[in-house]
């Protein structure tokens, strides 16, 4: 009975130590921040951290190229409502062909595909833009994920018929006298 009472003791002793062990550390950081972290890296991080907050992610387009403004570093993808400018910035990956590509070879009535990301000010900046129609290499990854898609669709409605017949076997409401 006193071993019991001593491994329950030393039990509650080690949660106790656990659970504000981990909290104390945490609380030190916070009311210490280091002074080596970046004001970027401490932006990010309380951004990253805050639960109401999204994770900014690129956007796809496609479309063929209306207008180009090589001063202000632009061009316009027409669309069935509206269109869209797109800012080419020191970031944004420019190809064509396969090839890297300069603001030059952005030319109007040409194919044009990428992501951008929609800026808090509402312009579009592209993050990546591939000119010209698909390479055979890209033609081929397409069919390849469109061939993946259809086997898994195919798979998910195996699954949902072989388990709709079991359902169906059940017996139903009480015969109506």
């Amino acid at each position: 009975m006193k071993y019991i009472a001593q491994v329950t003791s030393a039990g509650c002793i080690a949660a106790v130590l656990f659970v504000i062990s981990p909290s104390a550390s945490a609380f030190r950081q916070k009311a210490t921040p280091s002074a080596t972290a970046s004001p970027a890296a401490k932006a990010t991080a309380s951004a990253s951290a805050s639960p109401g907050a999204k994770a900014e992610r690129a956007i796809p387009f496609h479309g063929m190229i209306s207008a180009v403004d090589t001063r202000a570093k632009t061009f316009t993808i027409a669309g069935k409502e509206k269109s869209r400018v797109f800012k080419i910035t020191g970031q944004t990956a420019l190809t064509k062909a396969g090839n890297p590509a300069t603001m030059k070879d952005v030319v109007e009535k040409e194919e044009a595909r990428g992501s951008y990301w929609k800026r808090p000010d509402g312009s579009l900046e592209a993050r990546s833009v591939k000119l010209g129609p698909l390479t055979e290499k890209e033609k081929a990854d397409e069919e390849a994920r469109k061939a993946k898609r259809a086997e898994k669709k195919a798979a998910k409605e195996a699954a949902a018929s072989s388990a709709s017949p079991a359902a169906s076997a059940s017996p139903s409401a009480s015969p109506k006298p």
